[in-house]
């Protein structure tokens, strides 16, 4: 498949062309010597950030447990807004300021990072609404079952053909929905807007991300959002159901930080996506999930009943399936790019 069952795009390894043949090296031998290792710096550098994004988002709840009792539109608004101030300080400091000009002037790099940018905003409103509300184990099926969207989204968008496990696995994924839909006593709305709704950012950011580096593809995101999102502050602020002033020093400069909080594991995400392939980035996606599920039942003690515990199980096992078939598949690919170098 072309598309990752993931947030994010798979996208090949590229070497920088400076890898390929240093200055002063000799034709014969240069590209042969520094090209792998180029591409393994690359691929530890991709995992790095691919372990440091999804960690940060595992243990994100825990950044919203203690900004209580702001609700959740109000950390998202704040998100937004001091993220730009974030961002606009990186592209200060990297000075990339043309680089945004030209992804502003683009317009259909300018309409598909606003589309992301709707998309981001939907995926953060549910999942801090899912978190502030008791909901965290919800919050975390989201993200198990992104994997499984992201199929659908191949086979719906970019008409392509599954695979038999891949199929197994979609399969198991709607019984795993009913099993679930069964148990909470109502479709499991949250979980199911949160796989969509990142779902599709990966694959909207997936299609601009060669031609737009992470800081000007947040930044312009930020700048999307951010009129909403300042407006939202200050009808908080006038109504008086504002906590950014009235909680304290101390929760004033949590909010704030809430744009260093958002902006840096995103920034990872694109870095990473970038540099591994397909099968890395979908193994490493199940990261956040897990520590956000372990989260919701050691820390915020959330329940969870026989019938929940086996619809998550029947999620796990169709994740399991598409897994196998996501390292048969990497696997086959191996050998053919070997058989074909050897040809």
């Amino acid at each position: 498949m072309g598309f990752v069952p993931s947030p994010h795009g798979s996208s090949p390894v590229t070497v920088p062309a400076a890898a390929g043949s240093a200055a002063g090296s000799s034709p014969a031998a240069g590209p042969k010597a520094a090209g792998p290792k180029a591409v393994d710096k690359e691929t530890t550098a991709g995992v790095l950030f691919g372990i440091a994004a999804y960690g940060l988002w595992g243990l994100l709840p825990l950044y919203f447990f203690v900004l209580m009792p702001a609700g959740a539109v109000e950390i998202v608004a704040n998100r937004v807004v001091w993220s730009l101030l974030f961002c606009a300080l990186l592209i200060t400091v990297t000075r990339a300021w043309s680089a945004l000009a030209r992804a502003l002037r683009n317009r259909a790099v300018f309409g598909s990072l606003a589309l992301a940018a709707l998309l981001i905003a939907v995926n953060w409103l549910t999942y801090t609404y899912g978190v502030t509300t008791g909901q965290a184990v919800e919050a975390s099926l989201g993200y198990f079952i992104n994997p499984l969207v992201s199929v659908l989204l191949g086979v719906f968008v970019l008409k392509e053909k599954l695979r038999p496990l891949q199929w197994a696995a979609v399969g198991i994924g709607f019984v795993a929905v009913g099993v679930l839909t069964y148990s909470y006593g109502k479709l499991p709305w949250i979980a199911l807007t949160l796989a969509f709704s990142f779902g599709l950012y990966g694959f909207v950011k997936k299609r601009v991300g060669p031609r737009v580096d992470a800081v000007t593809s947040l930044s312009v995101e930020t700048m999307v959002l951010a009129p909403f999102a300042a407006a939202t502050m200050i009808v908080l602020a006038v109504t008086g159901t504002d906590t950014l002033t009235t909680q304290g020093p101390g929760h004033f400069w949590l909010l704030v930080a809430s744009g260093v909080i958002t902006a840096v594991p995103l920034l990872f995400f694109g870095a990473s996506a970038r540099r591994l392939p397909m099968t890395t980035i979908g193994l490493l996606q199940y990261c956040a999930p897990v520590l956000q599920f372990i989260l919701a039942l050691v820390v915020f003690r959330e329940a969870m009943t026989v019938e929940r515990w086996i619809g998550f199980g029947v999620v796990w096992l169709a994740l399991a399936v598409l897994t196998v078939d996501m390292l048969g598949a990497a696997r086959r690919n191996s050998v053919a790019k070997r058989a074909k170098r050897g040809t």
